[in-house]
């Protein structure tokens, strides 16, 4: 799941007040985000990039990329550090493949991003929405370029393997935090099944990518033994930023990383041998991701 950046609640004055200057965002600018936006606007179509506030927004979008959220927007887990809502989601919408499609068609994304909220409540987990989902983007668009940011399925390995049969030009899935923090950043989630799920997209002829957030209170030995860990799993490209809470009830941060330790993570994680890295306080999973395509 992609991360909230919105910190609007009151609850978070103080911890707004001291956030450090490298964490303050311009407003997107730009004629192009201007013409995207006006498309969104009229034709009513829903990005995660808008919804959830993303800092990046006028620059992917400039970029030709979008990230579009599927299976509605109540998620049946509860992780800590997501504001997306948890509880029961509502029935599948078998036009949303359809309705995606159409939304990446107008606002001529060349490079789209999809999410999802886990669907644990699903015997499929969701994806044949994902497959229906790519292959519609893929008959109106076939010029665009399509990463998944799937969930782990709950280690429910033919509904992951139907994500490797369609063969996105990328299949992410996030760790998100380090091993000892993994039970109580991602409650329902766990550690090795993440990893696990990575090796089987790789061993499927995946591009993989993974990312995690900072500023939870891990230890830098634990950072890089996470590096090692998504290594090990042949995790291709990786993203690392910052954590930020969405709201007064989530996790409160617990150290905000500077700029140049984010490069100096960003050196460390090339150095195991990773394609690309993306790494800095604003980085979010789909960051550049227009660039991943090596």
């Amino acid at each position: 799941m992609p991360e909230n950046t919105n910190n609007t609640q009151t609850g978070l004055a103080k911890e707004s007040a001291r956030k450090p200057n490298w964490l303050r965002v311009k407003l997107p600018t730009g004629e192009e985000f201007a013409k995207v936006r006006k498309l969104v606007d009229e034709h009513k179509l829903h990005t995660i990039c808008q919804s959830g506030n993303c800092p990046n927004m006028g620059e992917c979008w400039g970029a030709g990329t979008a990230t579009f959220m599927i299976l509605g927007n109540i998620c049946t887990r509860s992780c800590q550090f997501c504001a997306v809502a948890t509880g029961k989601p509502k029935a599948v919408d078998l036009l949303e493949p359809e309705k995606v499609a159409n939304s990446v068609k107008l606002m001529n994304v060349k490079h789209c991003v999809i999410t999802s909220v886990d669907r644990d409540d699903l015997k499929d987990g969701g994806s044949n929405i994902w497959v229906e989902t790519i292959n519609a983007i893929r008959r109106e668009c076939p010029e665009t370029t399509i990463e998944t940011l799937i969930p782990d399925f709950q280690g429910i390995w033919e509904n992951l393997q139907r994500i490797i049969d369609v063969a996105p030009e990328i299949v992410s899935h996030n760790l998100e935090t380090v091993r000892r923090l993994t039970r109580q950043v991602r409650v329902q989630a766990k550690y090795d099944r993440s990893l696990e799920a990575l090796k089987r997209l790789k061993d499927g002829g995946m591009k993989t990518k993974s990312g995690i957030m900072l500023g939870l209170g891990e230890a830098e030995s634990e950072i890089f033994e996470t590096f090692d860990d998504l290594r090990n799993s042949g995790v291709d490209i990786l993203t690392v930023g910052q954590y930020l809470q969405p709201t007064a009830k989530h996790l409160p941060v617990a150290e905000f990383i500077t700029p140049e330790k984010f490069e100096y993570y960003k050196t460390i994680a090339l150095q195991k041998g990773f394609r690309y890295v993306e790494s800095g306080p604003l980085v979010r999973s789909s960051y550049h991701a227009e660039k991943h395509l090596f």
